[in-house]
């Protein structure tokens, strides 16, 4: 299987990055937004996907920052559990579509990004309730995690298969199989 170079990697990792800012404008632009629609886990859902887990874990810790020292989104007290979701998200989703194997690509990226999905949040929230806000109910950790980004986890997983399968059949990334 051919692989991406280097330079083109560091460049898609660079695009995700900027993503993670321009998305988050757009969507902070209704009522809480960002916590609904999750514009920022997308890029880095995508970098992982696109370009193996080294370069979406660096997305997924650049993106939060960059957009944050830009834009002031996510905000500060923020800032630090979203780079950890959004590393995890990045790292974890490269790290499965390496080894999960079904033989069906659009299967390959399902198991990867819930997985991905799935360990993002719990990460989250444990970083949340014992290092920076201990004392944290679940309940509320459920809420403002899960509940609440429901509308963004639906677009997640319809847009970013049918992105990534549409970029492999455009021969922009390569075949898994």
């Amino acid at each position: 299987m051919k692989t991406l170079s280097h330079v083109k990697k560091l460049v898609l990792t660079a695009v995700c990055a900027a993503l993670c800012v321009v998305l988050p404008m757009l969507f902070h632009s209704f009522p809480n937004g960002g916590n609904i629609f999750l514009p920022m886990h997308i890029p880095v859902l995508l970098c992982g996907m696109m370009c193996s887990w080294p370069y979406g874990l660096v997305c997924g810790v650049l993106g939060p920052v960059i957009s944050s020292l830009l834009t002031s989104m996510p905000p500060t007290a923020i800032l630090p559990s979203m780079a950890v979701e959004c590393a995890v998200y990045g790292c974890v989703s490269g790290l499965m579509l390496r080894f999960v194997r079904t033989k069906i690509p659009v299967v390959d990226l399902y198991i990867s990004m819930v997985t991905a999905m799935v360990l993002g949040r719990v990460i989250s929230g444990l970083v949340k309730a014992y290092i920076l806000t201990p004392g944290i109910s679940p309940f509320a950790w459920v809420t403002t995690s899960l509940v609440q980004g429901i509308p963004g986890i639906c677009i997640q997983l319809v847009l970013l298969p049918l992105l990534v399968t549409m970029l492999t059949r455009a021969k922009l990334l390569p075949s898994r199989y």
